[in-house]
């Protein structure tokens, strides 16, 4: 939830409190909604009686709190109720606010101007129908909703005694709940629905409803939100088309090398890790947005690891497997393709931590000049300030974790979805909720989305290493992990590193990624872009959009570092190229992938990732 503050003041209106005047009521065909409501009823109770049976087969150990909270809040509680000067201060500001928001609304009854006591963020977009505005009724239940959610998530960050991790998590689940309880959710405090259910004959609901079935039955009893339209988008012919042939695998990835556009190419390959969280095409959307097809453009030989979406039969494979059949391979088959001793190397997120281990290994064994150059797109090394996934990482959720990994031998990739969208769930859960469930709507066609809900599982061993090791105890950045007997001590890292973060990234905290600035021992260049996790990397030059900050000077800190940075209008990728140009090694002759050493497989973009986790 973001930061309410006073804003400007509201028009007196007398217009109909549902939102619109004179708004048209259709009434229902009987007969068509009894119908329907029958038909909705029946697959109810099917739902219901599958629900209810696999309950009862379900084993009742770890079922009482998975997620930790109730011992969370607990100790928050007993930490307010030891300070009752600290709860009554804090209900005496909300009465106070209370009261100047029913001065306010009386005001505006009798048609006079008043300013608002409070207002949603610029950016908050439950707010954005006019009526909210104009309607004194509903405005008064939006601004009693945000001076409530203000008081409730003071109140619980300003309780003292609580250990950090408690207290992030108190804070988390705090603004979970607030979000959650928004007029905007519920179809007779939300003016957009109100207006649409008396245009429709309440048409819109029985849609909606018939929408939350759909949902809950594609999800096979638990609720799968749709967020796009599944039928606009097919892997290979209107997303991830860029040309190019597979030209070599292994268990775990397909090698993908694309076709050039241009007469010459850099005499060094370029390589890119995407995280295997999710699917490489985040990289490859469509022809405007797609990074891969701007690097060939831009004349790279350009490679990509596409990682495979794993089953039980790959339960084994562990954070080393990873690295072998990974990068350590591609390296292997691109030096046989190209006949390059060396490449530029690009991680994204996971990929980037894959990279940063791939260094520290091949550095130790006197191999580091088989990368050239490190690039890194929003990547951890160092996870003291993992943000907010740090939120499901204690011992208590990472058994109750690994107990349902062990079942299947991986990790579902909606279970993975779910805890990303948590992180936004105003954009990512309750939008959707609204547009699909409450206006009866269909999701709108959205390639980012698409991608977004093409999840990927986890392989059970890889998976718990990499929490446990990384995010819980943060042993990469100490040097203290070993991966094929080689201890991964990064400082000894010299090879020259583009860090790329992101300001509004919520998986990947950029000043958490700074740290690595002061890790590698060789030369840095770090770029912070606005937006976040995903939009502020797929952004292209010609969409002029976002912008992003450079700063020569080493600094110690990240907030130092920012002070002292220069700000740059649109997209980082020209000022990637820029630095890469130094990298390049001279020009050849493009390659074409069908005439390399290796044979090709297949037609980009391959076969793995194809495969769909549901």
């Amino acid at each position: 939830m973001s930061q309410q503050s006073p804003g400007t003041g509201s028009k007196p209106d007398n217009k109909s409190q549902a939102g619109r005047a004179g708004a048209e009521v259709k009434l229902p065909d009987p007969v068509e909604l009894t119908r329907t409501m029958g038909q909705i009823a029946e697959r109810s109770q099917k739902l219901v009686a599958e629900f209810l049976k696999r309950q009862s087969a379900k084993p009742s150990v770890g079922m009482g709190d998975p997620l930790n909270i109730g011992q969370a809040f607990f100790d928050m509680t007993a930490r307010l109720m030891a300070n009752p000067a600290q709860l009554v201060q804090a209900q005496l500001t909300l009465w106070h606010d209370y009261m100047a928001l029913w001065q306010n609304t009386t005001r505006r009854m009798l048609g006079h101007a008043a300013q608002p006591v409070i207002t949603p963020a610029a950016e908050d977009r439950r707010f954005k129908d006019a009526a909210w505005d104009d309607s004194y009724i509903f405005d008064y239940i939006k601004q009693s909703y945000l001076l409530t959610a203000r008081w409730m998530q003071r109140t619980v960050k300003e309780i003292e005694g609580l250990d950090d991790k408690t207290a992030k998590k108190v804070d988390f689940y705090t603004r979970q709940f607030v979000d959650a309880i928004a007029p905007s959710n519920f179809a007779v405090t939300n003016p957009e629905v109100v207006r649409a259910t008396l245009e429709s004959g309440g048409d819109n609901l029985v849609k909606g409803l018939k929408n939350l079935l759909d949902d809950l039955e594609r999800g096979d009893g638990k609720l799968m939100i749709k967020m796009t339209d599944d039928r606009a988008f097919k892997v290979g012919e209107n997303i991830a088309i860029t040309p190019g042939k597979v030209v070599f695998q292994t268990p775990l990835m397909q090698l993908i090398q694309y076709t050039p556009t241009t007469e010459t190419v850099a005499k060094r390959p370029l390589l890119l890790i995407p995280p295997w969280i999710n699917k490489f095409y985040i990289l490859d959307l469509r022809e405007k947005n797609s990074f891969i097809k701007w690097a060939v453009s831009q004349g790279h030989t350009v490679f990509v690891v596409s990682w495979v979406n794993p089953d039980g039969e790959l339960a084994l494979k562990t954070f080393e497997d990873y690295m072998v059949e990974g990068p350590l391979a591609a390296l292997d088959a691109i030096r046989e393709q190209t006949g390059e001793p060396d490449c530029n190397v690009i991680g994204y997120c996971l990929g980037g931590t894959l990279l940063a281990c791939t260094l520290a290994y091949l550095t130790h064994k006197g191999e580091q000049d088989r990368i050239a150059s490190a690039t890194y797109f929003t990547t951890m090394v160092d996870f003291a300030e993992a943000g907010e996934l740090s939120v499901f990482i204690d011992e208590e959720q990472l058994a109750a974790l690994e107990e349902r990994m062990n079942q299947k031998g991986y990790l579902e990739g909606a279970d993975m979805a779910t805890t990303f969208n948590m992180l936004r769930a105003n954009d990512l859960i309750w939008s959707f909720v609204v547009n699909n469930y409450l206006l009866g709507k269909d999701p709108f066609p959205f390639d980012l989305l698409y991608w977004n809900s093409d999840s990927t599982r986890m392989p059970a061993a890889m998976h718990s290493f990499y929490l446990r090791n990384m995010y819980q105890e943060n042993k990469l950045s100490k040097g203290e992990i070993t991966l094929l007997d080689v201890p991964m001590d990064l400082t000894r890292i010299k090879t020259p590193s583009f860090i790329l973060s992101t300001r509004e990234d919520h998986i990947a905290p950029w000043k958490s990624t700074f740290v690595a600035t002061r890790l590698y021992r060789g030369p840095v260049r770090f770029v912070l872009a606005a937006s976040g996790h995903i939009a502020g990397v797929v952004n292209p030059p010609a969409a002029k959009k976002y912008g992003f900050w450079t700063n020569d000077r080493k600094a110690k800190s990240p907030e130092v570092w920012l002070e002292g940075a220069t700000q740059h209008e649109g997209s980082w990728w020209p000022e990637w190229q820029r630095w890469m140009t130094d990298f390049a090694g001279g020009q050849v002759p493009a390659r074409d992938p069908s005439k390399g050493k290796l044979k090709p497989i297949e037609d980009a973009p391959g076969g793995y990732v194809r495969t769909r986790a549901v």
